[in-house]
């Protein structure tokens, strides 16, 4: 069962104390591996992905049942300052064909058989745009941590977690920069297609910010509240609540790993249970995926946010679960191992 989360202490405590993957049924896995009708090694990485997943549903003949794709959504102070090429209102507006099932991550989440769960976060207050001050207070920010907290089903076995928030890219590209050193230019894309000057201006934002809140310690809470939005909190408390639930995660694009790197600065464990879905074609997703650690499953160009390069991705892990479960082992199949 989760915890409540009652302060920001309760939720480094929760991450601090999750459980680990089973390791009994991690070693059954790697036996059954051995034993199924194919050379060593021959599935690739759909070995090590089926044998990951197992491990943290607690079987050695796991399967892919009730994944959920949770979208949460928020608007960014930050937008005043003229960083993106879509309104503010396109938040709200992309939320309704949401609900109405009209999005890309719509059609993703239903033909991967997985329940979909929209939560429109406080739109009607944005954050604070944090040139000036920062994002969130400490009761904003743990809200939105609990609210991506209670969105996980705890019967469910596979979370992807997406977006929908005009200016977050400038968010998480402020994220990584305060993480990660660098430049701000490192980190700034171009997000919905900001124009040259559009991301002259756009990486003036993410200097300004750092350099505003970049003394925070590397603490991953404190620069998620200076530099966040309410939607990158709530993924990072979905992704921790189910560390605790031990729900194997689906990564997505570079806004999601910017709410996981938070994730990872408060704990070196906390991504355990992660794998990247893709790489996106956000110029700094790929280097801020190397922090993490985390190889891509798929890079087909991506750049929609949403939860849809994770959401498509779910169908390589069913692919992996789906051979290492249903294949023969030698001896069912009376072939010779050799």
């Amino acid at each position: 069962m989760l915890p409540e989360l009652l302060t920001l202490s309760t939720f480094r405590s929760a991450l601090a104390d999750a459980p680990p993957p089973d390791a009994a049924a991690r070693a059954a896995c790697v036996e059954r591996n051995e034993q199924l009708t194919k050379p060593p090694g021959a599935l690739g990485r759909l070995e090590d992905i089926a044998i990951w997943y197992g491990s943290w549903r607690g079987s050695d003949r796991p399967e892919v049942t009730a994944p959920q794709v949770v979208v949460f959504a928020g608007n960014h102070g930050v937008t005043a300052r003229g960083v993106s090429a879509f309104p503010a209102e396109v938040t709200e507006q992309m939320v309704a064909n949401f609900q109405a099932g009209g999005a890309a991550i719509n059609q993703l989440a239903k033909l991967a058989g997985a329940r979909m769960d929209v939560h429109a976060l406080d739109l009607g207050r944005p954050t604070a745009d944090f040139t000036a001050a920062p994002a969130m207070s400490e009761g904003d920010v743990l809200d939105a941590l609990r609210a991506g907290w209670n969105a996980v089903d705890p019967a469910s076995d596979l979370l992807v977690v997406g977006e929908m928030g005009i200016g977050n890219t400038t968010s998480a590209a402020a994220i990584c920069h305060a993480l990660y050193g660098g430049e701000a230019s490192d980190w700034t894309g171009r997000g919905t297609g900001v124009t040259d000057d559009g991301l002259s201006l756009k990486t003036q934002v993410v200097a300004e910010a750092v350099a505003l809140h970049g003394d925070r310690g590397g603490d991953g809470l404190e620069v998620l509240r200076a530099l966040g939005g309410r939607e990158v909190a709530a993924m990072a408390g979905a992704i921790a609540a189910a560390r605790v639930l031990r729900i194997p995660v689906i990564l997505d694009g570079f806004i999601c790993c910017a709410a996981a790197a938070c994730l990872f600065q408060v704990n070196n464990d906390a991504l355990d249970h992660a794998i990247a879905g893709h790489q996106s074609a956000e110029r700094a997703h790929a280097t801020l995926l190397a922090q993490l650690g985390k190889t891509p499953l798929l890079s087909l160009g991506l750049r929609l946010g949403e939860g849809s390069g994770a959401a498509l991705a779910i169908q390589v892990l069913k692919g992996a679960v789906a051979c290492h479960s249903g294949m023969a082992t030698f001896a069912e199949a009376g072939v010779s191992d050799g």
